[in-house]
């Protein structure tokens, strides 16, 4: 029986000259099967982009859509939607279209670099912390092959909260590792010696989760820097990492310092889930 055709939700900016999560999906499409549909999204993240008149980028013509979204995904065979939006809530688009497409995952394109400290728009953190699906942050020159994945998960966690994200993290993991045929690792950092996991707590994960111990790493140090270190060694194309939905006083959604250093810290692509994600 052939496995259900997905949908991959791929943001386009049309202010970029290089289309990085589109070229991505292209990529990555290919080595599924089925292979699947991809909804092309166009949108213009204002936070993140000078939209005045003067910026020449923000006028593109037919030929630009035939050249740079239709001919590609056409010449690839690929099954494909193509949605333009407008509106000036750029994040809520993206969630509200995503959730209505039943999307797998959203493909959202991140910027070089611009100084050493890695910056991320708050429009763009609210994709994160609050799309019904994982987000993949894609970045420029990052590998597109999928046959090392690595998820980062807390085996010290002692919140519901917590332990319940830890579990997401492994599923989602294991569904796509087990999706591109790739190789699964887990990464855990500690910082207390005395909170290092026991070899029968390794061997009870290994049996849980169907990782082998050699491919399970639990490293002292700070979690940015144990998931960057581990990602190097073990070449992983692809890091599954998680975010908690809380709350600061006046109600708004905390951005996650773990997090945003973990995501500044790697060069590879990054899939991001939350509490409302699912495989």
């Amino acid at each position: 029986m052939q496995a259900e055709q997905k949908t991959i939700f791929v943001v386009v900016d049309p202010n970029d000259e290089k289309h990085v999560a589109l070229e991505r999906a292209l990529t990555t499409a290919r080595l599924r099967n089925p292979q699947p549909r991809l909804v092309i999204f166009v949108a213009v993240d204002g936070e993140a982009v000078d939209t005045r008149a003067s910026n020449d980028h923000l006028f593109r013509d037919e030929f630009w859509f035939r050249d740079q979204i239709r001919t590609p995904l056409e010449e690839a065979g690929l099954d494909y939607e193509l949605q333009v939006c407008w509106s000036s809530d750029w994040q809520g688009a993206i969630i509200q279209e995503s959730k209505r497409y039943s999307a797998e995952l959203v493909y959202l394109p991140v910027h070089a670099k611009t100084s050493r400290r890695f910056t991320f728009t708050e429009s763009k953190w609210q994709v994160l912390k609050q799309a019904r699906c994982p987000v993949v942050l894609i970045r420029p020159g990052a590998k597109d092959n999928r046959k090392v994945v690595l998820a980062t998960v807390n085996y010290q966690a002692q919140k519901a909260g917590q332990r319940e994200l830890n579990r997401l993290i492994s599923s989602q993991a294991n569904y796509f590792a087990e999706r591109y045929d790739a190789e699964l690792h887990l990464v855990n950092a500690y910082l207390d010696s005395m909170l290092y996991p026991d070899r029968g707590a390794l061997a009870k994960l290994a049996d849980k989760t169907g990782v082998p111990t050699h491919r399970i790493h639990v490293k002292q140090g700070y979690t940015n820097e144990v998931v960057a270190d581990i990602a190097s060694e073990i070449d992983a194309d692809l890091v599954v990492m998680g975010t908690l939905n809380q709350y600061g006083a006046t109600g708004s959604l905390l951005r996650g310092n773990t997090a945003e250093r973990v995501i500044g810290s790697l060069d590879t692509d990054v899939m991001v889930c939350n509490e409302f994600s699912h495989a």
